[in-house]
């Protein structure tokens, strides 16, 4: 059992980490106040691999194992969780894509989605399904051309911003075996947005409910097989899991050695804070904590990687342990500041707010139980 990377592992974790700091880290802030990302970050963004990160290599990806791809959001979050996170929306379209499109689907598409001249947003939940995904209503009825889609998804990252959409809607009977997946061009007859939404966190992430009303949409725009729609959502739904754990940790260590450089030079009682062993004591904690939870990360993407029969058990597991644990982490950093982490400048505050939601979406912390527990119970 190696626990070491690979030399190849940790220059892509240097090459994503030196990006991070030179071209997100310093805008940050800016982006957030604004409420969007510059489109003109993605295509760098696309030659550096990251648009395809796990598309194959035949489909002209990068095609990293899972594990790799945690190591790049990990080290894009150390300079922003919410630029990091949405990259990973891309990432899990694009592998969608990439997985169950038809060879005509990618010839259209998967060159600008690997670029990321052409930016994609996942569109799942609804006002009334989130956790429940199968139940959702949005309808894609046959028509001459295609498809005729009514309905509206809710918490949409990219919606209004990104060039298109992939979309899961029903097109047959109740349930998981009535839904199908179809991509939907920004600018289809029929599609529009709702108001910005004003969040806690990720901020930069522009999210909108996506409303279609009499939406065309080409039947050639369907990905893979009628009615096998719920299936391809579910599939991508382990990695994402990973990747938004990845973003926890990075953001984690950031605040981390933010805490330190901060503690060493902050005095109290005519001593740095840091030489009281109470401090010392919570530093340590937070240490040990989120190198157990780096550690379970990788274990959980090496289980996704090798097809492990009990890979999705621990993708849930690490996913509820490693979200939870970076906001714990997040949240002693900003109370080891004192007042200064309740201040902007310092760069805390934004890692607490943009962190809160990672224990809710990619399945919320208490579904993770619930795949964990349901594991658990088959196996006895």
């Amino acid at each position: 059992m190696d626990f070491a990377l690979t030399e190849e592992q940790s220059a892509i974790f240097d090459m994503a980490r030196d990006f991070g700091q030179e071209h997100i880290a310093p805008h940050a802030r800016t982006w957030e106040a604004a409420g969007t990302i510059p489109k003109e970050l993605w295509p760098q963004v696309g030659a550096l691999g990251f648009g395809g990160l796990y598309v194959s290599e035949e489909g002209g990806g990068a095609g990293l194992s899972r594990l790799d791809a945690t190591l790049v959001f990990e080290a894009l979050s150390m300079a922003c969780p919410s630029v990091a996170a949405f990259l990973s929306i891309h990432n899990m379209c694009a592998k969608m894509l990439d997985s169950f499109g038809s060879d005509e689907l990618k010839a259209r598409y998967m060159e600008r989605v690997l670029s990321m001249e052409t930016v994609l947003s996942y569109c799942l939940t609804e006002p009334g399904s989130g956790s429940d995904a199968a139940a959702l209503k949005t309808r894609a009825a046959r028509s001459n051309e295609g498809y005729v889609l009514n309905g509206t998804k809710a918490f949409i990252s990219g919606g209004g911003y990104s060039d298109a959409y992939i979309v899961m809607v029903r097109t047959g009977e109740d349930g998981p075996k009535g839904v199908s997946t179809v991509i939907v061009e920004d600018g289809a007859q029929g599609l529009s947005f709702g108001g910005l939404e004003d969040k806690m966190g990720w901020r930069s992430q522009p999210t909108r409910q996506v409303q279609f009303d009499d939406c065309m949409v080409p039947s050639e725009n369907l990905v893979g097989e009628e009615g096998k729609g719920f299936t391809y959502a579910m599939m991508g739904l382990d990695g994402g899991r990973l990747n938004i754990a990845a973003c926890s940790v990075g953001a984690a260590q950031t605040a981390l050695d933010l805490t330190l450089k901060y503690m060493g030079e902050r005095k109290a009682f005519g001593k740095p804070i840091d030489q009281f062993q109470g401090l010392q004591f919570r530093l340590a904690d937070m240490e040990i904590e989120l190198q157990a939870a780096r550690v379970f990360l990788r274990q959980a993407a090496w289980k996704l990687d090798q097809g492990a029969p009990d890979a999705t058990k621990y993708c849930a597991m690490a996913k509820k342990f490693v979200t939870e644990a970076g906001s714990r982490i997040v949240n002693q950093c900003l109370q080891l500041h004192g007042g200064y982490g309740y201040l902007a400048d310092y760069g805390i505050e934004k890692l607490v707010r943009d962190l809160r939601v990672h224990e809710i979406l990619e399945g919320t912390n208490e579904i993770m139980r619930v795949i964990v527990s349901r594991q658990m119970l088959a196996d006895r």
